[in-house]
């Protein structure tokens, strides 16, 4: 297991908002190191990898002492999908197997919402952003019926304590706190296991 891969993304996502830089910046920026953490599939524990029969799970893998970020597994199992949804800070998703499919959704003049062209296919290795600025509410679902697929997202806060809504298809919302589904995480600081070359 090359947990390694993970331990210096998340080193590198911290420099980068460290910086705090413009959010376009930090979009671009993260986008680039999603990319190249999902190309390679050899590094997430098996255990942030289970589907459920029952809905989707949601991994966290690490978050940031003062919650300006997190970093999450998302296990779509097949044909799981979320409701309509917003995010409120800015996210990084990144596929890592399988496929995934995204619907964004905008408010018109009026403020009621309508989905915003069509469905896009995010295949293995695809990275997308969102973030109340350049589209924050979408919704998500497993590209197939028959497999899992997984997906790396990274938020701009500890983002199973943020309060979000689901959009309902009248336009009524409804307030909601995600959590995670998993009480460990894995462990990026034990060295004692990994080889001076990783």
């Amino acid at each position: 297991m090359a947990l390694h891969k993970l331990r210096r993304f998340v080193g590198t996502i911290a420099e980068l908002v460290d910086k705090a830089p413009p959010e376009r910046e930090l979009i671009e920026h993260g986008l680039a190191v999603l990319r190249e953490l999902v190309r390679e599939d050899d590094w997430l524990p098996d255990a942030f990898a289970v589907p459920s029969h029952e809905h989707y799970q949601q991994y966290l893998l690490h978050a940031d002492a003062r919650q300006r970020f997190s970093v999450v597994s998302f296990v779509w199992g097949p044909g799981q999908q979320t409701p309509v949804h917003d995010h409120t800070v800015w996210g990084l998703i990144g596929v890592l197997r399988g496929a995934e499919y995204t619907q964004p959704y905008a408010r018109d003049a009026s403020g009621v919402l309508h989905a915003h062209g069509p469905e896009i296919l995010l295949a293995r290795g695809a990275v997308e952003a969102v973030s109340p600025t350049i589209g924050d509410i979408h919704r998500v679902r497993n590209a197939y019926d028959d497999r899992a697929s997984i997906s790396i997202h990274v938020y701009g806060a500890n983002i199973g304590a943020v309060r979000r809504s689901t959009w309902q298809a009248d336009g009524h919302t409804k307030p909601f706190i995600s959590g995670y589904s998993n009480t460990v995480l894995p462990n990026l600081w034990d060295l004692s296991k990994e080889s001076a070359v990783s």
